[in-house]
């Protein structure tokens, strides 16, 4: 016989947050926004925290290496999407652990005998302003020199002259050995007033990059996501049906963390993913599993081994899963009887298995009213799409300018491996393909974001997430609040609006 809970199925959007007591110790800057991604024994500590507890969705409009690296620097995490082939995949990752923190690997290298037009658009497409160069044109080549846009101009100069004879060689420039350290490395850059350092090898070859832009972030950000040897973490999307070779592949590659991708997660599939994973492999790297909207859900992977169990299914901007199978449950209704399980399992077993909220979040203040809720951490598509740093392409509509963003489900990703429709191809879409507006770059979205995160737990009285979780106070919302909320002002241009 059927089963009908008796409740309504609430979203986000029909919560908002009660004050509670600020104390004196409730200040922005008193605010540690740190959270687990990672199951650990209760009273323990998470092998794997981030500063800031926001992670890029499993996307192709969405995380690419570059995304990656720049969530990192700001204390987040990006999990590089699984609808490509394992080796491109796995290079992705790979991309992104070359960089250490302070000391990047370059990735926007020529050589000498190239074209300044070929440089220049090198340049323009990768949004950078200088290129390394090296004898072969490789990221570790024989250091010869830089080129940067102040070294030529496309109407003054002949385009199909050479980078050589525009770029500043290597023996007028200062340069430092791999063993110097990043603080003397960046005492070199303002001593010198320079933007870029090479790191050069006793042979000549360059080793990596100081950029004087992450000095800055450093500062402004100060936790980036590290691991042991400072390079940048990242994760990585994986699907129950090549798992046998990509997580292996994925391991190799160096991924922190991966996660099952899918739009149902309650599937004895993911099971045999994740007992492959721990079994198998022997937890040589923790997988999170879902998407799942309700205790059993979130139950089942855990008992499996899931790391962290996502939540959401339908809610998305961009899916249209509910449209088209009926399937899902408002996000703030889900969140609340998940979070009651992983309580209640950690009660059980004495261990923790971390929460993630992916979907649903139109505002800024929704990740706000999540992490309220109980959720860990917060995954985000179409708010990561709207950045210079994600990979989809940068379109003007009538004056506007616009990033595309696509589904998984939608034809244009056809991403098989993610819907279980019985087919080897889709036979229907369950998400769209379209277009997000602009928002420039990641670092000061990203650092608005968390100062509306900051000021909100101040008012709740909260310092922590954990803090936040218990003391947290929600009323529901009317539709006669909505009304009086949104009485006519006429807005003067740049004021107001949630940044998303």
């Amino acid at each position: 016989m059927v089963v009908i809970l008796p409740e309504v199925s609430r979203t986000l959007n029909e919560y908002l947050l009660v004050p509670n007591l600020t104390t004196e110790e409730c200040t922005p800057d008193n605010v540690d926004l740190s959270t687990p991604i990672v199951r650990y024994p209760v009273g323990g500590e998470s092998p794997l925290r981030i500063a800031v507890p926001l992670v890029s969705a499993i996307m192709q409009a969405v995380s690419s290496p570059r995304l990656a690296i720049a969530l990192a620097q700001t204390g987040g995490l990006s999990f590089i999407h699984q609808n490509q082939g394992i080796a491109e995949q796995a290079e992705s990752v790979s991309a992104v652990k070359r960089h250490k923190a302070g000391f990047r690997h370059s990735d926007i290298n020529t050589k000498p005998s190239a074209t300044l037009g070929e440089v220049s658009r090198l340049l323009r497409a990768a949004e950078r302003d200088i290129a390394v160069v090296t004898e072969d044109g490789s990221a570790g080549g024989r250091f010869v020199g830089l080129i940067s846009t102040a070294d030529f101009h496309p109407h003054r100069h002949d385009l199909n002259d050479t980078v050589e004879s525009r770029m500043r060689p290597a023996a007028g420039l200062v340069t430092a050995p791999p063993t110097i350290s990043l603080s003397d490395a960046n005492t070199l850059i303002w001593d010198h007033r320079l933007d870029l350092l090479p790191i050069v090898t006793d042979n000549g070859h360059l080793a990596s990059i100081v950029l004087r832009r992450d000095y800055e972030l450093h500062k402004q950000f100060r936790n980036e996501s590290i691991d042991d040897d400072k390079r940048f973490r990242v994760g990585a999307g994986v699907n129950t049906r090549d798992y046998r070779d990509r997580i292996p592949a994925l391991v190799e590659a160096g991924a922190d963390v991966l996660c099952i991708d899918s739009s149902d997660g309650y599937s004895v599939w993911q099971r045999n993913t994740l007992q492959y994973a721990v079994g198998e492999l022997g937890g040589a790297v923790p997988v999170g599993a879902g998407n799942v909207v309700d205790g059993r859900g979130f139950r089942y992977l855990a008992e499996a081994g899931a790391a962290f169990v996502k939540v959401g299914i339908g809610g998305g901007s961009i899916c249209i899963t509910r449209d088209q199978k009926g399937i899902g449950r408002g996000q703030a209704s889900a969140l609340i009887d998940v979070v009651a399980e992983r309580d209640r399992y950690a009660q059980e077993t004495g261990v923790y298995v971390p929460v993630c909220c992916d979907g649903g979040l139109l505002a800024d203040y929704h990740m706000a009213i999540a992490l309220a809720l109980g959720a860990d951490f917060i995954m985000l598509g179409r708010y990561f799409a709207r950045f210079d740093e994600s990979p989809s392409n940068l379109v003007n509509l009538d004056g506007q300018l616009y990033k595309e963003y696509w589904g998984e489900g939608s034809q244009r990703a056809r991403n098989v491996a993610r819907y279980d429709q019985g087919e080897t191809e889709m036979p229907f879409e369950e998400g769209v393909d379209g277009y997000v507006p602009y928002a420039g770059s990641l670092y000061p979205n990203i650092a608005r974001t968390v100062s509306k995160l900051r000021a909100t737990m101040v008012s709740c009285g909260a310092v922590t997430v954990p803090a936040f979780h218990r003391d947290a106070v929600l009323v529901q919302v009317s539709q006669q609040s909505y009304e009086q909320n949104g009485a006519e002002v006429r807005l003067r241009s740049g004021s107001g609006g949630s940044g998303q």
